[in-house]
């Protein structure tokens, strides 16, 4: 099973939320934009800012974490610079 590590980004709260999946992209992106309770499901413009696949769990959680301790939209924001 693959996993990824991707980061969304709210142009209108300009807010970026970072989180991992077993599932296709797509889809997760999809219930970030339905309507539910929790951070993602009150604002409707998240898109895909950046995306990384590993082949562990284990992997994408420890990235998930090392992004998010980071608390920088710049460093975030050099991602895909790289």
């Amino acid at each position: 099973m693959e996993f990824t590590v991707y980061i969304l980004y709210s142009k209108s709260a300009d807010k970026y939320y970072v989180g991992y999946t077993s599932m296709g992209i797509d889809d997760r992106l999809r219930r970030h934009l339905s309507n539910h309770k929790g951070f993602t499901g009150r604002i409707k413009d998240w898109e895909l800012f950046y995306f990384e696949k590993f082949p562990e769990k284990s992997e994408a959680i420890k990235r998930e974490k090392e992004i998010k301790s980071w608390k920088s939209k710049a460093r975030i924001q050099l991602l895909t610079k790289q």
